[in-house]
């Protein structure tokens, strides 16, 4: 997969630590009529990919946001899956 921000990191210097905050996955699922956890799978696979590109690219520090106390009240099977 290729993506405008690996495009962009090519032609410039390479971050010393990048942050990620992970949101829009259960909104991304919804909009595409899957469950709010296929979302969260699609994001584990994107965040999968970032940290190998991390790694390649030289990148010291990734530092992903990925969890809020917000999210203890999403429904049990979700947070179960998140946990997982």
């Amino acid at each position: 997969m290729n993506s405008s921000t690996q495009t962009v990191l090519a032609h410039t210097r390479i971050p010393r630590h990048i942050a990620v905050i992970m949101d829009g996955n259960g909104r991304w699922a919804k909009k595409r009529f899957l469950p709010r956890v296929m979302g969260h799978k699609r994001g584990l696979d994107a965040l999968e990919n970032m940290v190998k590109r991390c790694a390649e690219l030289g990148v010291q520090y990734l530092t992903v946001f990925a969890f809020s106390t917000e999210n203890w009240r999403r429904p049990e099977e979700e947070v179960s899956f998140l946990m997982g």
